[in-house]
This record gives structure tokens, C-alpha cells and sequence, in this order.
């Protein structure tokens, strides 16, 4: 079966240069993960929208599955200074309306997996739940999403990470600079942000992450 990349926007935003990330990658297992492969691994031909920083690990491993993959790297796109807007009290805040013309903007494209990994706790908060929204639209029902969520443990300079996958049940974590986190959901938040999806599943990891897995 035919394996096919598409991006839909460059990896590093027009105006914000490029992050340096560490060269370190250290394993974690996930339970969450390995849910979300066993789904991915019983069907061919799926459409997978990966949510995170572009990894060319993920783009094998996915494409090797026989399934198309779409990456579009939210955070690093919601940086883009001609985005911001002056706010009612003067502080630049995102243009939520323009962010969502000129992103995620599939013709026709329906997906069956999404991997948000932790883009939500780092996100401006005027695009979290328009976000979410924007996914509910995309998905074909009974599709899966993928995502982490930092309990208050975790503590507020819990750094940012791009993931790789290194197997069914293992991911590789490497550590993006600048981006802080901005919010703890505890379940009842990521139930409410989750509300118009059929069901939610967690898995309590040992790093002070929720591991939550929604269906469409």
C-alpha cells in the first residue's frame, strides 16, 4: 500500500525561529501508547494527524503501518508573532480566528487517530477548546486520540517534550526549550474539554501524567 507524508505547515512558523531541542531522548513506557498501537496495528490505510513537533521516527513507524500520517506542529504555529493581537488590557494574545484559517485546515481529509501528546497543557488558553473542537470535526466517528496531561505533581517548570516512538509500547522523550507550561487538568477539566467525544479512558503514569484516551 502506497505511504504518503503530508504537512500542512512548516515545521518552523514564518517570524519564530527554529527550536533547538536536546539531544537527549530518554525512554518511557506507556500504557496509553500502547492502547492507542493496538488499534493502529489491527487496520491499514489509516489517516493519522500528529499534533507535536515533526519526527521523522514517527513518520516511519506510522508509514510502515501502511497509514498516511499528517503533521501539523500546533504549539510551534500558535508562536507566530503575526498572530498576536493587542488585548482589552493591552497584552498581546493570540488572533484565535485567524490562528484557525491558517491551520488545521483539512479539505476533506477525516482522521482516524490523533496524537495531541501534552500540546494542551502548554497551549494559549484561548485555543485549547477551540482546538479540541477543531478535532471533533476532523475525526471520523469511533476514532481514537491520544493525550498527556501533567498532574499538579508534575510542578509548574515540568519541561515540554517532543516524542518519539521507539515502539508498540515505548516512547523516546526529548526536551523542547521555551515553551512553559501553562495549566494542570485535573480528570473532571479533561472530561469537560472532552464532552461531545463517545468515551474517555486514563492511565495514572509514574511521571505525574495522565495518559487519556478518547474516542470520536
Amino acid at each position: 500500500m502506497p505511504q504518503f507524508l503530508k504537512m500542512f505547515r512548516s515545521s518552523t512558523t514564518a517570524g519564530t525561529p527554529p527550536l533547538a531541542p536536546s539531544q537527549e531522548r530518554v525512554p518511557r513506557r506507556s500504557t496509553g501508547f500502547q492502547e492507542f498501537t493496538k488499534v493502529i496495528q489491527a487496520r491499514e490505510g489509516l489517516n493519522v494527524l500528529d499534533l507535536g513537533p515533526t519526527s521523522p521516527t514517527n513518520i516511519h513507524y506510522l508509514t510502515s503501518l501502511g497509514h498516511k500520517i499528517y503533521n501539523v506542529d500546533v504549539l510551534l504555529s500558535s508562536m507566530d508573532p503575526a498572530l498576536l493581537s493587542p488585548g482589552e488590557d493591552g497584552v498581546a494574545t493570540v488572533d484565535v480566528e485567524r490562528f484557525f484559517a491558517e491551520n488545521l485546515v483539512f479539505r476533506g481529509e477525516q482522521f482516524d487517530a490523533v496524537l495531541l501528546w501534552s500540546v494542551a497543557d502548554y497551549l494559549p488558553e484561548l485555543l485549547v477548546k477551540p482546538l479540541v473542537e477543531r478535532i471533533h470535526s476532523v475525526m471520523q466517528p469511533g476514532g481514537m486520540l491520544l493525550g498527556f496531561f501533567h498532574t499538579k505533581d508534575a510542578g509548574p517548570q515540568a519541561p515540554y517534550h517532543r516524542y518519539h516512538i521507539a515502539g508498540a509500547d515505548t516512547l523516546e522523550l526529548q526536551q523542547v526549550p521555551r515553551f512553559r507550561l501553562q495549566r494542570v487538568f485535573n480528570n473532571r477539566h479533561i472530561e469537560n474539554l472532552f464532552h461531545n467525544f463517545k468515551s474517555l479512558k486514563f492511565f495514572l503514569a509514574r511521571d505525574h501524567t495522565r495518559e487519556v484516551l478518547v474516542v470520536r
